[in-house]
């Protein structure tokens, strides 16, 4: 099954069960930026989330800009919340700058909340 949602085209597929796929996606939405008081999901830094029916996720990621300083903290933060799911076997978090990060990949509620909208 896959999904797509909001400007970024997120990429959401599983074989699994679908309850591990959703305790994935709300992991993920508990991590948030440092300096931004919006969770990575809505900020559109998450490109790609899968989950392999041996329960292994691959979450594919960026970060607002390559000079983040959280750039070694979000991820593996990332990586931290994943593993403590029930059930999670493996995680992978790989970094990317390939798109690069733009306002326009944050979802509506995103931009509502930063004032954009």
């Amino acid at each position: 099954m896959s999904e797509t949602a909001g400007p970024t085209e997120q990429h959401i597929s599983t074989t699994a069960i679908p309850d591990l796929q959703e305790k994935v996606l709300q992991a993920i939405k508990t991590v948030y930026d440092p300096e931004i008081p919006v969770d990575i999901y809505e900020l559109g830094l998450i490109y790609e989330i899968n989950v392999y029916p041996v329960n292994n996720v691959y979450v594919q990621m960026t970060l607002t800009s390559p000079s983040c300083p959280s750039a070694e903290s979000i991820p593996g933060e990332v990586e931290q919340k994943l593993k403590a799911i029930e059930g999670v076997n493996d995680v992978k978090v790989e970094l990317t700058f390939d798109p690069p990060y733009s306002q326009d990949m944050m979802s509506e509620a995103a931009k509502l909340e930063l004032g954009f909208l």
